[in-house]
């Protein structure tokens, strides 16, 4: 809320050609300078290639006023996101800023592959949504209820394991040349007004602007349309555009068109700066200075997407989309199996230990599978290139190569960034991430009632003085400990505390005269853990 007015940011997503950008025309009365399809390239092409802003407002309703008494004007600014399908980490950009989804489904085509997409988005990024079935200008009036309502039941089929299961769907025709034909629009804007809620936005957090344009304006200086992702600015404040390390002082903002002298997280605004080169930031984010900076790895919080049908395996590689950017990042995924209070899904403790795993959904073996039951899923993400980001940044990790045609799910896994280090070896360095290792030997011989010779176990090179004091097992049930190496071909001491049980040692008494029981040799399994990173300890066992 800025002053007396409440801004109330619903982004518009769907596939392309569903008339995202007609229903955008008919809502609003005032564009701002990124809205309706102004880009040279999207005019040519006929479709929305960047992110569009625009904005209507109408009275505040009755159950925002009673408890706001002050606010005069509800404003909802528009968020036109693209639809094509090799822009989808455009759509991902937008739907992290907006309060509200309307999701535009073509009422002669349904729900397509691209509209599925969005709707995990949707899911994704935010808790709110109306679908609109748009177009229903093109079905004959006699047939129109009746294709609506047949819609309308496939919608609700699609919608109910998710959490827009009771959402509304209205249906209209947002003709772009002529709005005062379009149809429904009036019921739309009713429900939008109704379905309104006072977001959650604060002013204390520091200052994250997502940058969509830049330009100059001859005399004025350097302008950046964006929304406020966090904290607020004001006028004369310093700003950092933390890509290239510049401080420049804010000489004005505007809210569509209309000066201001503060804004606020939700804002959609424009800030003035002067002495700044347009050309150095294209689209971005700036901040506070000193808030923000470039990293090359972020430790995340993973959650599968169902719909992704692909493999999530440890060292694949994934377009990460994180803000307004998008990049390549190597995957190294790994879990937590005892979850307690020291957990937090808002925060990474570096002093829990985590295990290894091949990829997020581990192939069951015929023992429990501990990895398959872990109760936290993590993911260390090395970029390709540095990139500005922020802790608690939502990211989704994507197949954005997938044939487009193909009619599969591209997006593979989102989250949180937890933790973001300017290199791999900070986060290296406090990182204990273990893989569960297994080694099998033999008994050589029986020495005493309470000491073996074990072979096999080791190979002649290993360095066996990492594995003493290691708990083994024998096959016949006794436990045992490592107490060092004997000879130099690879056996070891193995000391069994309880001693052997009188079966084993008639097995092994016979061993020398036996074939039957040299074929089938008493057998020792080592089970220990390994740390993968830079850990002092690296082998433990618990």
């Amino acid at each position: 809320m800025s002053g007396n007015v409440l801004n109330f940011n619903v982004g518009i997503l769907g596939h392309i050609d569903s008339g995202k950008t007609s229903l955008s025309k008919a809502l609003s009365t005032v564009a701002s300078t990124a809205s309706f399809d102004k880009n040279p390239q999207s005019r040519e092409r006929g479709i929305t290639i960047d992110l569009g802003f625009s904005s209507f407002n109408v009275p505040v309703p009755d159950h925002i006023k009673s408890d706001n008494p002050s606010l005069e004007t509800l404003q909802f600014t528009l968020v036109d996101c693209p639809g094509h399908a090799s822009l989808i980490r455009t759509i991902i950009g937008g739907a992290q800023i907006i309060d509200m989804i309307m999701l535009v489904v073509d009422v002669t085509k349904g729900i397509q592959t691209q509209t599925a997409e969005c709707l995990i988005i949707a899911e994704i990024t935010c808790n709110h949504m109306i679908v609109v079935l748009n177009k229903i200008d093109l079905i004959a009036a006699d047939k129109r209820e009746q294709t609506i309502q047949k819609m309308s039941k496939k919608i609700m089929k699609t919608l109910e394991k998710t959490k827009f299961k009771d959402t509304n769907i209205i249906a209209v025709a947002a003709s772009p040349n002529d709005t005062e034909t379009a149809l429904g629009i009036s019921n739309l804007i009713d429900t939008l007004r109704s379905k309104v809620f006072i977001p959650l936005r604060s002013d204390k957090d520091p200052f994250i602007f997502a940058v969509d344009h830049c330009f100059a304006i001859k005399g004025q200086g350097t302008i950046m349309t964006g929304t406020i992702l966090q904290g607020c600015v004001s006028v004369s404040d310093l700003i950092e555009i933390p890509s290239i390390k510049e401080t420049r002082k804010v000489k004005s903002i505007q809210m569509f068109k209309k000066p201001v002298t503060k804004a606020m997280q939700g804002d959609r605004v424009g800030i003035c700066v002067t002495q700044f080169d347009a050309k150095l930031l294209e689209r971005g984010v700036i901040c506070a200075p000193g808030y923000m900076e470039a990293v090359d790895a972020a430790i995340v919080s993973v959650a599968k997407i169902p719909y992704f049908k692909g493999n999530c395996t440890t060292n694949s590689k994934f377009h990460v989309s994180i803000l307004h950017d998008t990049l390549m990042a190597k995957c190294s995924f790994f879990g937590l199996l005892d979850c307690d209070s020291d957990c937090s899904a808002d925060t990474f403790n570096y002093n829990l230990n985590y295990v290894h795993l091949d990829s997020i959904e581990p192939k069951l073996t015929e023992e429990k599978d501990t990895k398959q039951n872990a109760e936290s899923l993590f993911a260390l993400l090395h970029f390709d290139r540095s990139v500005i980001l922020n802790e608690n940044s939502t990211y989704i990790a994507s197949r954005l190569e997938t044939d487009i045609h193909a009619n599969l799910c591209r997006l593979a896994f989102h989250g949180k960034i937890l933790s973001a280090r300017k290199s791999d070896t900070e986060i290296f360095s406090s990182l204990k991430v273990y893989n569960e290792k297994m080694k099998e030997g033999v008994v050589d011989r029986m020495v005493n009632d309470y000491q073996v010779i074990v072979r096999d176990l080791f190979k002649k090179e290993t360095n066996i003085q990492i594995f003493i004091n290691l708990k083994v097992t024998l096959s016949t049930g006794e436990a045992g400990v490592i107490e060092g190496s004997f000879g130099q071909s690879g056996k070891v001491n193995v000391r069994i505390p309880n001693g052997l049980n009188s079966g084993t040692k008639s097995q092994l008494s016979l061993q020398k005269k036996d074939k039957t029981i040299q074929n089938n040799p008493i057998r020792v399994t080592l089970k220990f853990k390994k740390f993968l990173y830079g850990t002092k300890k690296n082998i433990f066992q618990t």
